[in-house]
């Protein structure tokens, strides 16, 4: 992880279980499927495995995308559990929340 990012992200929640009822189990997939429903979600998410986080300005830098337009789709991302962001002075840091991928990743097996 790079020092930045070691810096400014908050601790990593734990993965939370695969829940074994399939109607729950179905629900919060759709849940997480819809928060990543759109590409520029993708590649924010691509971004910060890459970069193993980084602050709102760096990801405005490196998408073609104005900084109220990312700030919404970072919004829907963070209300899902797929990333986390702490505010450190002026500036907002984002990580991925490496459960919640988890999560989506064993939903997705189990289809």
């Amino acid at each position: 992880m790079n020092d930045e990012a070691k810096i400014c992200c908050p601790p990593a929640e734990p993965a939370p279980p695969v829940p074994s009822d399939e109607g729950e189990a179905n629900e919060q997939l759709a849940q997480l499927a819809k928060a990543l429903a759109h590409p520029a979600r993708v590649s924010i998410i691509r971004l910060l495995v890459r970069k193993e986080g980084c602050i709102v300005g760096d990801i405005v830098d490196e998408l073609p995308l104005a900084q109220s337009t990312i700030s919404q789709h970072l919004k829907q991302l963070k209300e899902a559990g797929l990333i986390r962001g702490d505010v450190d002075g002026p500036r907002v840091c984002y990580c991925v929340e490496p459960g919640a991928v988890a999560l989506f990743k064993a939903l997705v097996e189990g289809l």
